[in-house]
C-alpha cells in the first residue's frame, strides 16, 4: 500500500494531462476514481484535485472495489449526474495497480490471475457537449451460482485473487441468454463497434461465440490484451478509446456495445454511439 500511496496518484495525474485541459479544468464539477488495488485516506480523490488543480469545490466519489467492471459503472453514474445537472462537467479516473499483488503461490487460479494483470490509468471526461461518444443505455447481468468464480479478498497476507477456468463458459451462457436485454433489441450484426474487457484470450472467445461475431469484431480488445494485460477497470477504457481513434479515421457515424465483467459473476454493458 506505501508504493500504491506513492505511483498511484504519479500516474493518475499523468493521465488527467494527457486529456489537455488548459483553462476547462475549472470547469470540472465532479470526479469519479475507480479502483480495487489500493487503499489510503486522504486518497487519490484529493492528491488528483491538488495535483491536477481542480475546484476545491469540486465533488468526489469513489466507486472501490467492484473490480474489472467498475469503468462501466462510473460511467452510468456520470451520466446519471449529467442528465441531472446538464452543466456538470464529470472526470472519470479509473486506476488499478494490479502487479503489487503478485506472491508466491501454489494455486493454479492464483497464478492464472498474476499471468493476465497489469498496471493502468484511464481518464475520460463525460459531459453533455455533443463530442465523443454518445451514452445510451445500460444494462447489468449478474449470473446466479457463480459467486465464487471470481473473488478478490483482503486476507492475513494481502490481497487474494481467484479467477476460476470456468469463468469463459459462465459468460458466454449468460451473454447468450439476455442477449435481446444487452442489445435493446438489436441483432448482433447491427453492432458496429464491439470494446469488450479482455479479462483474458478465453473470454474474448466466450464474447465471439456468444454474439456469433467475426474474427475481426474483437481485434480493439485482443490487442489491448496482448499490449497491456488486464489491468482491471482500466481496460475497457483502453479498449473505447483504440476504437474512437479508428472511428475519427474513418469518419462513420456508428453503433457500439461496451461490457465489462468481475465478480458476482457480473456482467456490465453499455450502448453508446459515435459522430462522424
Amino acid at each position: 500500500m506505501r508504493r500504491f500511496e506513492r505511483h498511484a496518484p504519479e500516474l493518475a495525474e499523468a493521465a488527467v494531462e494527457r486529456l489537455q485541459l488548459g483553462a476547462e479544468r475549472d470547469r470540472i464539477s465532479h470526479v469519479l476514481i475507480t479502483c480495487c488495488t489500493g487503499f489510503s485516506a486522504p486518497g487519490l480523490d484529493h492528491e488528483v484535485i491538488e495535483r491536477c488543480k481542480l475546484p476545491s469545490t469540486v465533488e468526489r466519489t469513489m466507486i472501490g472495489f467492484m473490480g474489472c467492471y467498475a469503468a462501466i459503472n462510473a460511467l452510468k453514474l456520470a451520466r446519471h449526474i449529467v442528465r441531472s445537472e446538464p452543466q456538470a462537467r464529470v472526470l472519470i479516473l479509473n486506476i488499478e495497480l494490479c502487479t503489487l499483488h503478485l506472491k508466491e503461490t501454489t494455486s493454479l487460479d492464483q497464478v492464472l490471475s498474476f499471468l493476465l494483470f497489469g498496471d493502468g490509468c484511464a481518464a475520460c471526461i463525460v459531459s453533455a457537449d455533443p463530442v465523443g461518444i454518445a451514452l445510451d443505455s445500460f444494462r447489468a447481468v449478474l449470473v446466479p451460482d457463480t459467486r465464487e468464480l471470481v473473488t478478490w479478498n483482503i486476507r492475513d497476507f494481502g490481497f487474494d485473487m481467484v479467477l476460476s477456468g470456468q469463468v469463459p463458459a459462465a459468460i458466454h451462457d449468460a451473454l447468450h441468454d439476455h442477449m435481446d436485454e444487452i442489445l435493446g433489441g438489436a441483432q448482433p450484426s447491427a453492432i458496429d463497434l464491439w470494446a469488450v474487457h479482455p479479462g483474458g484470450r478465453t473470454v474474448l472467445d466466450a464474447v465471439e461465440r456468444a454474439f456469433d461475431l467475426g474474427p475481426s469484431a474483437l481485434a480493439a480488445s485482443r490487442e489491448v490484451l496482448r499490449r497491456y494485460g488486464n489491468m482491471s477497470s482500466a481496460t475497457v477504457m483502453f479498449v473505447i478509446e483504440k476504437l474512437m481513434r479508428i472511428n475519427r479515421i474513418n469518419r462513420t457515424d456508428c453503433t457500439g456495445c461496451a461490457m465489462s465483467f468481475g465478480p458476482g459473476l457480473t456482467a456490465e454493458t453499455m450502448l453508446f454511439r459515435t459522430a462522424a
